[in-house]
């Protein structure tokens, strides 16, 4: 593994970066890395822009913030925000997985701005990352029941590209300890769902 492994995790308020941040950084630490978490935010409300920084590492505790153009792995749970993540921490070595069903902002729901098309998207993550994986995640989680599951379908598509030293036995145990028991069972099975998902083309882009 890269030391340390600079992950970032991308998406807008309400989609749950910072709890899914929080469960994989205590699953790692469990199994004896160094890990250091810092968030960045945009406009304080619901919607606004929300930026996750994992440092992993063996050998030491490094700072919260990564520095631009050193990211090695990002994990998008909203494509636009996927972008803003790549331009100024994405560099040719970069590995990316986005989920590809976007959340739409306040002004371009109003008529001021527009909002990329999927194509644009998929062309601008590609040519700026080294590796890129889309996905469907939404409609995953929306089958399920609920598009707040999106983030943990997009954590088993992580696991199992295994970008970061993170297995499927320790998140899940990780889920097991932390998880409210009424929300444990659909939080599992979105994330094996997004496990599986990763050997299903049909959802991948």
């Amino acid at each position: 593994m890269k030391d340390p492994l600079n992950f970032i995790i991308g998406g807008v308020g309400g989609q749950g970066n910072v709890l899914i941040g929080g469960l994989i950084g205590e699953a790692l630490v469990k199994e004896g890395y160094i890990v250091t978490i810092g968030e960045t935010y945009g406009v304080s409300q619901r919607g606004g822009p929300v930026m996750s920084h994992i440092r992993i590492s063996r050998e030491r505790e490094y700072g919260p913030i990564i520095p631009f153009g050193a990211v090695d792995v990002v994990l998008g749970l909203e494509p636009l925000e996927t972008l803003r993540v790549l331009v100024q921490y994405g560099n040719p070595d970069s590995t990316t997985i986005s989920n590809i069903r976007p959340i739409y902002p306040i002004n371009v729901l109003s008529g001021e701005a527009e909002y990329p098309s999927r194509n644009d998207i998929r062309e601008s993550v590609i040519k700026l990352s080294g590796k890129a994986c889309l996905i469907d995640a939404s409609e995953i989680a929306l089958g399920l029941g609920a598009a707040v599951l999106t983030n943990m379908v997009m954590v088993g598509a992580l696991v199992a590209a295994s970008l970061i030293p993170l297995s499927r036995e320790m998140f899940e145990k990780q889920l097991n300890e932390s998880m409210p028991g009424d929300k444990l069972s659909m939080n599992l099975l979105a994330f094996a769902q997004g496990f599986e998902a990763m050997k299903q083309p049909a959802f991948r882009n």
